[in-house]
């Protein structure tokens, strides 16, 4: 099945693709690479998801967070590439978590984002190395920042 079928399959509602808040590009492709820069968790009414994981939302919001900017980064491939069948690897994944001083569990939290590229792409597709940190802040206090590397046709 394709990624686009899977995603109607799914139900999932794709927010707006967000504008580039400074200077830089939401997606660079190089050859047969594309690096999409750093998107947080944007909402379908322009809103973000914020607060710090561990102190002012818990685990489960920001594993939402991470999913919510999965759904922001399908929004920005679908627009630049016109279609997600394009895809052909999620090769690789920063993934950031806003994060209190004692939280541990960003592999969790980053799940949000990888689990939902896996049932977008399929588990060959979908499922890439990856990196899940904790920052001491995020632009606009949101909760998750991630950026990827996708092969592409």
């Amino acid at each position: 099945m394709s990624a686009e079928a899977r995603l109607t399959e799914l139900g999932l509602e794709l927010p707006p693709a967000p504008a580039p808040a400074g200077v830089y590009k939401p997606l660079v492709i190089t050859g047969n690479l594309a690096y999409v820069s750093g998107h947080g968790p944007l909402n379908p009414d322009g809103s973000m998801m914020t607060g710090r994981v561990g102190s002012e939302v818990d685990q489960q919001a920001g594993y939402d967070a991470a999913r919510q900017t999965g759904l922001a980064i399908l929004a920005t491939l679908k627009a630049e590439l016109g279609t997600l069948d394009r895809v052909r690897r999620v090769v690789k994944v920063l993934g950031m978590v806003n994060a209190a001083p004692d939280f541990k569990n960003h592999p969790a939290v980053i799940n949000g984002f990888s689990e939902l590229m896996a049932d977008v792409f399929g588990a060959e597709v979908g499922v890439a190395a990856r990196s899940a940190v904790g920052m001491g802040s995020l632009p606009g206090n949101i909760s998750t920042e991630i950026e990827v590397i996708l092969e592409i046709d």
